[in-house]
């Protein structure tokens, strides 16, 4: 249980569960219209096993992200990392 014993503190943990809400109702409808066949918490439960490899070139500074999608459950939600998935 949270105790919150300030309106200020009420109040920004009431928006942040209300932000949490909307982003899975989001993923929800963008599953449905994708036609996916995966549930939002089965694929919250695959997303959680994909690993982001941050590496700084020593040389450049230049820092390079690679997502790693290695199991078959994470190549299931794999389009949910493109840009383009996100944009419908």
């Amino acid at each position: 249980p949270m105790f919150h014993f300030t309106p200020k503190r009420i109040e920004a943990h009431v928006c942040i569960c209300f932000v949490a809400y909307k982003v899975y109702k989001e993923l929800e409808r963008l599953l449905k219209k994708n036609q996916s066949d995966l549930s939002v918490d089965k694929v919250l439960e695959i997303a959680k096993t994909v690993t982001t490899l941050k590496i700084k070139l020593p040389k450049t500074g230049q820092t390079v992200s690679k997502t790693m999608i290695i199991t078959q459950n994470q190549k299931k939600i794999a389009h949910l990392f493109s840009d383009e998935f996100w944009k419908s």
